[in-house]
């Protein structure tokens, strides 16, 4: 049994999403040639983008030459973010940080460009003379070299 190449995959899928505002996050093919897809959306990823991805590359690989199975899904609520796109898609949410130095941080993602993020990290002061702490907010900026990974921060209220 042959192995399916990564890279004709994400051939494929960049092809079929090219007319879609959908977009590629990711592509791996184990070793039994199981290829899971991720992919994202400026909004939202509907059941029906999935599918036409994955009928799109079932039409265009062989199972007589190579059996597969075949995952096509959206990054998920809590995956970590891979590009630049997601993060300027998450530009207003809470996340959480973790540096390369082993830091964590986290705060509202305020501004996401080809170099790095900027984050708001609220601290609370309390001001001479007052009664009560009050929130503060620190923007720190970060490369993406300093960044282990970031992660939108799901809270149950």
């Amino acid at each position: 049994m042959d192995m399916i190449e990564k890279e004709r995959i994400i051939r494929l899928a960049e092809t079929h999403l090219a007319t879609s505002e959908c977009y590629l996050v990711e592509v791996s093919v184990e070793a039994d040639n199981r290829i899971v897809v991720e992919i994202d959306h400026d909004t939202a990823v509907g059941i029906d983008d999935c599918v036409a991805l994955s009928r799109y590359l079932e039409e265009r690989l062989d199972r007589d030459a190579e059996d597969f199975e075949l995952e096509v899904g959206s990054t998920g609520i809590s995956a970590p973010f891979k590009l630049v796109r997601q993060y300027v898609k998450n530009r207003g949410n809470e996340v959480e940080m973790l540096l390369a130095n082993g830091e964590k941080r986290t705060g509202t993602l305020q501004a996401a460009d080809g170099q790095g993020v900027t984050l708001a990290v609220a601290r609370e002061v309390k001001p001479e003379g007052a009664k009560r702490k009050m929130k503060v907010f620190d923007e720190q900026r970060y490369a993406y070299s300093e960044i282990k990974y970031t992660k939108n921060r799901v809270r149950f209220k």
